[in-house]
């Protein structure tokens, strides 16, 4: 994968996957101590310990439809490789919380890349399922939560195209100062 939200979406996908109803995205820049820190948090059905084991091996998935599941590999390897690391927690029954740290400046990270696009991709597909996404820079912050969308939206669906536009205008404008601090 060349960008890093890439990775966000294929674990978050993971976690749709594996039943969750609520999904957080956490992005943390943080510049004095050179830390890029990406937390996807579920509350999905889990890991046992055996499969926690084994979730880091490439030939190793859950899913029917493939033999290989490549994704936290990748998302370790890409840590890794920038001075971080790839941390699994996961309980039976409560969810799975993915972190991976990264060197913020390191010459071996890959571009953070497009996670406004990456959470509206989310929730355009999954529309009945709550997302938030919260983007730290330097103890300033953005956040984007469908729950609180729901409640203001009053029944009207966060697939409705005007509401998506909504969505999309609200996250550039929220993002735009974080991405000139950084």
């Amino acid at each position: 994968m060349r960008e890093l939200s890439l990775n966000v979406l294929d674990i978050a996908q993971n976690s749709i996957v594996a039943g969750a109803t609520l999904v957080e995205l956490v992005v943390s820049e943080d510049t004095v101590n050179d830390r890029l820190t990406l937390v996807i948090a579920d509350n999905g059905r889990g890991m046992t310990p055996e499969q926690l084991e084994r979730v880091r091996d490439p030939f190793y998935t859950t899913r029917t439809t493939r033999k290989v599941g490549m994704g936290v590999p990748l998302f370790r390897m890409a840590a890794e490789m920038a001075g971080g690391e790839l941390i699994i927690r996961s309980t039976v029954g409560e969810g799975t919380t993915v972190t991976a740290t990264f060197g913020l400046k390191h010459i071996d990270r890959m571009p953070l890349g497009d996670m406004a696009g990456t959470v509206s991709t989310l929730i355009r597909l999954n529309p009945h399922l709550d997302f938030v996404y919260r983007h730290e820079v330097d103890g300033q912050s953005f956040e984007l939560d469908t729950r609180i969308l729901r409640e203001v939206l009053d029944g009207v669906p966060l697939s409705e195209p005007d509401v998506m536009e909504w969505i999309d205008g609200n996250m550039a404008e929220g993002l735009l100062p974080l991405n000139r601090q950084a």
